[in-house]
């Protein structure tokens, strides 16, 4: 296809879909959010799905983003820290746990379709991420006597306790949430690359979009200049089958853009919001 080409876009109704699946991203995300808080007396809806828009806008100034949850907690404020913390962890490792699984799933169709040392270091890393995170969800409370023997692991002890208090019902009702969710902005990615005409098989798209998501939760980096790392790594990845660099770039920024920017704007506004009514 000539360069000049590319910058043609497909049918719009998968940019439709594409903004049609932000909300329910951020749906599926805030309504998780509300079932971990109603545990500590927080029953309305509006109220975790604000403090969820002011996480993700206190994130992209830290790396990997990991002070999404700090943020919401800080918008709650209040006398809950303790127990914001407490259900803050289930909905962290929940999150992580999706989304190491669909990388697992994604570095094995890697594995077979493009085999190289660096597919099997990346997919033996995976498991072990997996491994790890599967004791830390639904075991951590168990080894909290060895690490309370430990002068330098009974720091961690503490996230020991406070998983001991959620119950593996409520732990696969969240983790349930947190898989779909990553199969929701799995398909967003998809429906872009198909909308800025990046033709990949369906099946192949979507272990490559789970395998992007996987790398970029595993590679240090900060929201505001993560967006090169992105562009390197979908290249990396849909390069194998499209030549279209412009359209994987574009579709790769709409994403970021999408799930990231626009509600980190609207949390913004809530955080002035909340500061100005103080």
């Amino acid at each position: 296809m000539p360069d000049n080409e590319w910058w043609q876009t497909g049918n719009s109704s998968y940019l439709v879909a594409c903004v049609i699946f932000m909300f329910v991203n951020t749906f599926l995300e805030s309504y998780k959010w509300h079932l971990l808080l109603y545990r500590t007396g927080v029953a309305r809806y509006t109220k975790a799905l604000t403090s969820y828009l002011a996480g993700i806008a206190f994130s992209i100034i830290t790396p990997n983003r990991v002070g999404e949850y700090p943020g919401r907690i800080l918008y709650l404020g209040g006398k809950n820290t303790i127990r914001y913390i407490n259900i803050s962890v289930s909905g962290i490792v929940s999150q992580l746990s999706a989304i190491y699984f669909w990388g697992f799933i994604g570095l094995v169709y890697y594995n077979f379709a493009f085999p190289s040392s660096y597919a099997r270091l990346g997919l033996l890393i995976c498991i072990l991420l997996n491994i790890f995170i599967a004791v830390v969800y639904w075991r951590f409370e168990q080894w909290l006597p060895v690490l309370e023997r430990n002068k330098w692991l009974r720091r961690f002890a503490i996230y020991g306790r406070l998983m001991g208090r959620v119950t593996n019902a409520h732990r696969i009702k969240v983790l349930a949430i947190s898989l779909i969710r990553v199969c929701v902005f799995t398909a967003q990615y998809l429906f872009l690359l198909r909308w800025m005409n990046v033709e990949i098989p369906f099946l192949e798209g979507f272990c490559l979009a789970t395998l992007f998501f996987w790398t970029m939760a595993v590679v240090p980096s900060f929201a505001l200049t993560e967006l090169g790392i992105r562009g390197t790594v979908s290249i990396y990845f849909f390069g194998h089958f499209s030549a279209n660099t412009i359209g994987i770039l574009t579709a790769t920024t709409g994403i970021w853009l999408l799930n990231l920017i626009i509600p980190s704007i609207l949390g913004s506004i809530l955080i002035i919001r909340m500061k100005w009514l103080r």
